[in-house]
């Protein structure tokens, strides 16, 4: 039996950085069939599903979270929506081609920025998509956000288990560009088994490469997720997740501006420094992604903290395939 009042996993309001201008958006994580792909050491989303795999059921579900989302917030409130599942919303195995095109047809005239895996960016279905929601208002009414990670295959392989190569990304940017749509690049800064330089170094490269590709790129440091392989090295001191520090170099550096959220910032399981400056540095990381301003970063990154002797240390000092130096 469905609720009438069934929620989807999370919902929000904010604002969001598209080109030099701030809109209000909507993001949504509806709740799904789950990922079809299932396998990335890092990710705990995919185990938020339904345990049922039929379509007229799920739809179901699916029609009573998007029912909610429109009691409780009104169209006029945002121009921009961004849409995750515990996978990929144009997969048709998570979330059925029916329902797809009701959240097409409900958000005519928004932005939407969705999540999907590069094997499910079908040039006929994205061209449809954006013909139902496209009223005119904007040049670029639908962005395929894509978890890229990184550019590098070897680290999408061992790394991180994501199924697919730098390759497919590419191809998949291609086809959605096609379809009348635009690209949003997700990348992990600092998956399982790479020293703190090794993701640095990566991270740069990445950024760079993506950019190619990506009208948007945003960089995500890990955060360690409940449940997950990545956790199982964690716990027995085999992981520690970013500095801050590094994520600051990152955004000082970057060619192009780099949007971030650091989730979990300044916790043991997320991005962070000493305890001392986090708080400072993560909110101002936040305000970054907003205004786009490279003095902030760099005013930021001259904080004096004495746990910037310990990361430049880290950094010159730790090797691979051997434990962190640090916690």
């Amino acid at each position: 039996m469905i609720s009438e009042r069934e929620k989807p996993l999370a919902h929000w309001r904010g604002k969001e950085r598209l080109g030099n201008e701030l809109l209000e958006c909507l993001t949504i994580i509806f709740r799904s069939a789950g990922c079809t792909w299932s396998k990335c050491r890092m990710c705990s989303y995919r185990h938020e599903r339904y345990a049922t795999k039929q379509s007229e059921e799920l739809v179901g579900h699916l029609r009573a979270q998007l029912a909610w989302i429109r009691d409780e917030y009104k169209p006029a409130d945002y121009a921009m929506v961004k849409i995750f599942t515990s996978g990929s919303f144009f997969d048709p195995e998570e979330v059925p081609s029916a329902f797809v095109a009701e959240v097409a047809q409900e958000f005519r005239g928004k932005i939407v920025i969705a999540e999907t895996r590069p094997e499910f960016v079908d040039e006929n279905r994205f061209s449809s998509f954006v013909e139902t929601i496209d009223d005119g208002t904007y040049k670029t009414p639908l962005f395929a956000a894509i978890g890229l990670e990184t550019t590098n295959d070897l680290i999408l392989t061992k790394s991180i288990n994501k199924g697919f190569s730098f390759s497919d990304f590419t191809a998949a940017a291609t086809r959605a560009h096609a379809a009348g749509a635009g690209v949003k690049a997700y990348l992990l800064f600092k998956p399982l088994f790479l020293t703190e330089n090794e993701a640095l170094t990566d991270m740069k490269t990445s950024i760079s490469e993506a950019a190619k590709h990506a009208e948007m790129i945003s960089m995500n440091p890990c955060t360690v997720q409940r449940k997950t392989e990545l956790e199982f090295y964690w716990k027995r001191g085999a992981y520690r997740p970013p500095y801050l520090w590094s994520v600051l170099t990152l955004l000082k550096d970057a060619p192009i501006h780099v949007t971030c959220d650091p989730l979990g910032g300044g916790q043991k399981r997320g991005p962070h420094n000493c305890g001392t400056c986090d708080y400072e540095i993560v909110r101002g990381i936040r305000d970054f992604s907003l205004t786009g301003d490279r003095e902030l970063i760099g005013a930021l990154f001259d904080t004096d903290c004495s746990c910037k002797a310990e990361w430049e240390f880290v950094l010159k000092n730790e090797t691979p395939y051997a434990m962190p130096l640090t916690r």
